[in-house]
């Protein structure tokens, strides 16, 4: 009986010890929450996805309530959360327009883009890359084994035809897939940008044509077509990025780049 009483014995005064120990140390390393901070993280919507740069919604409530970050610092909880945040640090949220989108900047899909070899390796762009740089002949093509889609916590970003879209409508611009893309080809644009250069070759047209049938061949019909919209860079079209940019001679210049590598957001 002995046996059995004794083990018993000494792991319950054991998990008394513990118990109280940890209770002792607790008390002594409590960190004391203001009252503004505990109202902050409240407001915030608890995904604790890390978007806002900070650890989680506890860190990012922190931030907010010692004025190292704004108000509007949770970026997938959008302006009602930012309301909720100006209304817990007893400040006045002013109306802005600074919600992003991210865009994957290639446009050349199975159907359009040349491969080297035919890859079989792990489906991450990151492992792809260390072969050759890649499967495709367009060094700065996307290699469409999904690492965006993979990291993306919101289901925002998905390999289509062999290349990565982002949907408009789920995207909070967290930034996640543009920090995962070894290429560097995924951006962050203003979500009124209206329209976006898909594409990121800086290869003389003649190269670039050889390596996809979609790539900007810096040929400068967009540029010269709406000058305001567009512009050559590296052998490579840029869109301007304002907003307010007209519409319809954005649209005009699209119609001309004779590779569709120009699209008008939705």
């Amino acid at each position: 009986m002995n046996n059995i009483l004794t083990p018993v014995l000494v792991l319950g005064a054991l998990g008394f010890l513990f118990a109280v120990v940890l209770g002792l140390i607790s008390k002594k390393f409590f960190v004391e929450t203001s009252v503004t901070e505990e109202a902050v993280r409240n407001a915030l919507p608890g995904a604790n996805c890390g978007a806002c740069g900070y650890p989680g919604c506890d860190g990012c409530a922190a931030a907010i309530a010692n004025g190292e970050a704004p108000i509007e610092a949770c970026v997938i909880g959008g302006p009602s959360t930012t309301e909720a945040v100006a209304q817990a640090m007893g400040v006045e949220a002013t109306a802005s327009d600074n919600r992003q989108v991210a865009v994957v900047k290639c446009n050349g899909d199975c159907d359009s883009a040349k491969d080297k070899f035919e890859y079989s390796g792990l489906t991450d762009c990151r492992a792809q890359i260390a072969l050759f740089g890649g499967k495709k002949e367009c060094n700065y093509g996307c290699l469409g084994c999904g690492t965006c889609e993979n990291v993306c916590p919101f289901d925002a970003i998905h390999v289509q035809n062999g290349v990565a879209v982002v949907d408009r409508g789920k995207c909070v611009a967290c930034g996640k897939c543009v920090a995962a893309c070894p290429k560097d080809i995924i951006t962050l644009v203003p979500y009124s940008q209206k329209a976006v250069v898909l594409c990121s070759n800086q290869e003389k047209g003649k190269d670039a044509r050889k390596k996809c049938d979609k790539a900007c061949i810096a040929c400068t019909l967009c540029a010269k077509t709406y000058p305001e919209g567009f512009e050559m860079k590296k052998n490579l079209s840029v869109e301007t990025i304002n907003p307010d940019l007209d519409i319809e001679q954005l649209t005009a210049a699209a119609e001309k780049c004779p590779n569709n590598c120009i699209t008008i957001m939705d």
